[in-house]
């Protein structure tokens, strides 16, 4: 038994990515940045448990598609995706038996459901979220979530916790010599991915996940690229064409990296992996 045939009747398929949050170390700053670059629009609303008191959802076109506050003293600032769990107290009590450990939570968010924080065998972080019934996430479309990669130094353990948990199956789309990159499938959708970090990383780089968004092909990875430095973000890695799509990695003005992609430009054959990160030395 996992997670996902734990009782009860989830919101959407267990494992999910239901949501994503940037910690920011500006959040005024993030916030004009990320409307410029993708035409969000922010509401603030109170919050006690963010250090700043405040939180932010952006959406776009009426319909939320993704979270911002002020990350805490001494952490970076960063993406990180949700994902969707039944019941957060059932996923705790999983995380804890697969070798992950809990950081934060579970707690209920009145209106918002029941969120929990955890770190998962490889030490990764990933927060777990019981979505109330009429959430709605921005996915899948130009200018919103399009896919994550988590980051890490042991692929089977990931494998093993993630695959468990959700009832996953990993299907190695690299080579397996030069690069261990894995899709996480569930019923033949793609839902996440996986790479193994290799020797083009520091040893003491710490597992992360990479967020992509999906970006509007008249506009390209090139041209959004040269936006982002128009506004003060930085392009860690220029433009390259991938089987997945033309990607770029970029960060904003305060730090927190990600990557676009347009999918429109995708290339045949094996090419270069949507496995580029600016943690590489």
């Amino acid at each position: 038994m996992s997670v996902a045939e734990a009782a009860g009747e989830p919101v959407m398929s267990a494992g999910t990515p239901c949501w994503i949050e940037l910690a920011a170390t500006d959040e005024a700053s993030a916030a004009r940045f990320y409307t410029e670059l993708f035409g969000w629009n922010f509401t603030f609303r109170p919050d006690p448990a963010t250090p700043s008191g405040q939180y932010a959802i952006a959406s776009r076109s009426g319909i939320s598609t993704a979270g911002l506050y002020q990350v805490g003293a001494g952490r970076p600032p960063g993406w990180i995706p949700h994902l969707a769990v039944p019941n957060t107290v059932t996923a705790a009590e999983w995380v804890a038996h697969l070798g992950g450990r809990n950081t934060v939570g579970p707690v209920d968010l009145p209106g918002r459901g029941s969120i929990l924080h955890s770190l998962d065998p490889t030490g990764a972080p990933v927060v777990f979220w019981r979505p109330t019934d009429s959430w709605e996430f921005a996915s899948g479309a130009t200018w919103t979530f399009a896919g994550a990669d988590l980051n890490t130094h042991d692929g089977r353990a990931a494998d093993q916790f993630y695959c468990r948990l959700f009832n996953f199956t990993s299907q190695q789309i690299g080579d397996y010599q030069t690069i261990d990159y894995a899709e996480w499938r569930l019923e033949h959708r793609s839902m996440l991915y996986r790479y193994v970090m290799g020797p083009e990383y520091r040893p003491d780089t710490p597992p992360h996940w990479m967020v992509y968004f999906a970006v509007d092909p008249a506009r390209g990875a090139d041209g959004v690229a040269g936006h982002a430095l128009m506004l003060g973000g930085t392009v860690l890695t220029q433009p390259f064409d991938t089987p997945f799509g033309r990607t770029a990695i970029l960060a904003d003005p305060g730090g927190a990296v990600f990557s676009i992609i347009d999918h429109s430009r995708a290339i045949e054959g094996t090419g270069q992996a949507e496995v580029d990160d600016p943690y590489v030395d």
